[in-house]
């Protein structure tokens, strides 16, 4: 039996912003804070951390009451920003998902550093959340090795105790995936359709490497 555990933006979509941009509107409507963030970096990176980044920016203490009233007011915005943008499902993504949920010896998940229920609106907005009952989040976790590790005791508590990381496929598009799947000695699938270039990820060496899914039997061919 094959695990996949999905990373979601740039590797799933790509939702053209609208995570960040609902995260500043959240700001401004809970905080009053309306000016732009720079020198953020959020790829690779969990929805809890970014969150520190953006209330250290802003000069606010993140404590827990103030950091779930930031949540829901990003999950609040976060619909209408994905609707008022040009995101999309990257190549060969519906294909692949499809193919792999057809297999008996497959199980799709999510090892994601997005907060459980914006990962749930992203996909839903582009129609694919259907494949995904499970996974690991960035609700709770600053590191994203911390979610991967959730990820697999989910694996192991919903479908057997024994199951053996080499197991596991991770796929996405940083070197942070390629760090967490390392982390759960997992296999490790790169793809470049995120921010980072091929080569920035071909140095973080990933057991295996691909420019996008375009040809959803690239990966297919692994999963033997």
């Amino acid at each position: 039996m094959h695990f996949c555990l999905f990373d979601i933006d740039g590797t799933l979509l790509n939702s053209g912003g609208a995570g960040q941009a609902a995260m500043e509107a959240a700001f401004l409507a809970e905080f009053g804070f309306e000016n732009p963030v720079e020198g953020l970096t959020t790829a690779g990176r969990t929805d809890r951390a970014i969150a520190a980044d953006l209330f250290a920016f802003f000069g606010l203490e993140h404590d827990e009451d103030l950091h779930q009233r930031f949540v829901g007011a990003y999950l609040d915005r976060l619909p209408a920003e994905l609707a008022r943008r040009d995101g999309l499902v990257l190549p060969g993504i519906p294909e692949l998902l499809e193919t792999l949920n057809d297999r008996s010896d497959v199980v799709l998940g999510l090892l994601t550093g997005n907060f459980r229920r914006g990962a749930q609106i992203k996909l839903g907005h582009h129609q694919i959340d259907h494949y995904f009952d499970f996974g690991g989040f960035g609700d709770h976790h600053h590191d994203r090795d911390s979610v991967a590790r959730d990820a697999l005791e989910e694996v192991r508590r919903r479908h057997d105790d024994d199951v053996e990381p080499d197991q596991v496929w991770i796929v996405g598009d940083t070197p942070a995936d390629v760090q967490c799947g390392r982390a759960i000695e997992a296999n490790v699938v790169a793809v470049s359709t995120g921010i980072y270039s091929h080569e920035q990820l071909q140095a973080a060496e990933p057991d295996h490497l691909f420019a996008d899914f375009s040809d959803p039997a690239s990966l297919l061919r692994l999963l033997k």
